[in-house]
């Protein structure tokens, strides 16, 4: 027999001679990410830049101001990147930054300018700007543009109320006379909003056909995670209504917001009811039994979920939208589904009658001929 060395035999010998390293990959710095928002903040851009320039022109060449400075930054902060600037969101920027100036105006003419000024401007416009407003952004512009005035002295008093007052004006005339025409960005949030719809949908159909309860967690999560995008279509529809309200630019808009306005409504109630259903569905798929019937019932509302989809986009898809919806919600008679499913089937079916109303208001159906559409039980 032959002997076995100890090198040969010991726990170190049987590890290879070099170890791998664990590296982390980096995330890699992709310049289309960069063009994307660049692109989506073009308009804005353009907006600020006109704005800003044009408020310090005035206070510089026509009312003979030295350094309009502030001219320029309540323009700027007042309109910002976002894109809901909606009149009343500029023009209350505008007030908090112009109580702020004011605050601060104050304090120099009594107390004049130093380190306790600078601190009593700050406390003084903070406390002021929450007693006028619950909005957190409307006192931190107010303290910002006061304590430039506090750092940055004139010898005129009061000057920079007239400046920030002009680059208040202009940030509210550049948003009615150059608008960021939000209809396309509204429109995209609707199609991402129904897409998400569709996918939580779809994996609710799968989750009844293989009768699997994985799945149909999922489908619940996914049913879940609508109501944000729900609230960004939503915010984005408010704006977009306000700013064609008062740009003349706009105003054949206005019945296209109003429009998606009542599509946003009731998919918002579409998506409620959905989570109902998908709750209900977890619930089933715990006995892991298929229900292709209530599957196919649920999948043919999909169906006519993404003509509404299409409709966001060109309207006259909305009435192929409502008849394929009405053809199904014919059919959501639990009586007549009797004989072929279970009385637990049956309650599902009944679910899905509500999300059938929804919907087919959502494609411009009224109400009251979307509930008669519905077999009565």
């Amino acid at each position: 027999m032959t002997p076995v060395s100890p090198a040969a035999s010991s726990p170190e010998s049987s590890r290879p001679s070099t170890a791998a390293i664990v590296t982390r990959r980096r995330a890699r710095w992709h310049p289309r990410a960069g063009m994307d928002r660049v692109a989506v903040s073009a308009p804005a851009i353009v907006q600020i830049v006109v704005a800003a320039t044009a408020a310090f022109s005035f206070a510089h060449y026509v009312l003979g101001h030295a350094a309009p400075l502030l001219a320029a930054t309540v323009t700027v902060s007042s309109l910002g990147l976002v894109r809901d600037a909606r009149p009343r969101r500029v023009l209350e920027t505008v007030v908090g930054m112009v109580v702020g100036i004011l605050v601060a105006e104050l304090i120099v003419f009594v107390a004049g300018i130093g380190w306790w000024q600078l601190g009593l401007t700050l406390a003084a416009s903070l406390v002021v700007a929450r007693f006028l407003s619950p909005q957190p952004a409307f006192a931190i512009a107010a303290a910002v543009q006061s304590a430039i005035v506090m750092v940055i002295p004139v010898s005129v008093p009061f000057i920079r109320m007239i400046d920030g007052i002009v680059g208040g004006v202009a940030a509210l005339l550049v948003t009615a006379l150059l608008p960021r025409s939000p209809l396309r960005a509204v429109t995209r949030e609707g199609a991402q909003l129904l897409t998400a719809f569709d996918g939580a949908v779809t994996t609710l159909v799968q989750a009844l056909r293989r009768g699997d309860p994985v799945r149909a967690q999922r489908g619940l999560a996914m049913a879940r995670s609508l109501q944000s995008l729900v609230d960004q279509w939503r915010a984005g529809v408010e704006s977009g209504s306000e700013i064609a309200r008062i740009s003349p630019f706009l105003r054949r808009q206005r019945s296209e917001f109003q429009r998606q306005d009542r599509v946003r409504h009731h998919l918002d109630l579409a998506t409620r009811n959905l989570r109902v259903i998908a709750r209900r569905v977890v619930y089933l798929s715990d006995d892991r039994q298929p229900r292709p019937i209530a599957a196919d019932l649920l999948a043919e509302l999909a169906a006519g979920a993404r003509l509404i989809s299409d409709a966001l986009g060109d309207i006259s898809y909305e009435p192929a939208a409502r008849e394929a919806i009405r053809a199904v919600a014919g059919r959501l008679d639990p009586r007549v589904l009797a004989d072929r499913s279970s009385a637990v089937d049956q309650t599902l079916i009944g679910a899905l009658r509500p999300l059938a109303v929804d919907l087919m208001t959502a494609a411009g159906m009224p109400a009251a001929e979307a509930r008669a559409a519905i077999p009565r039980v």
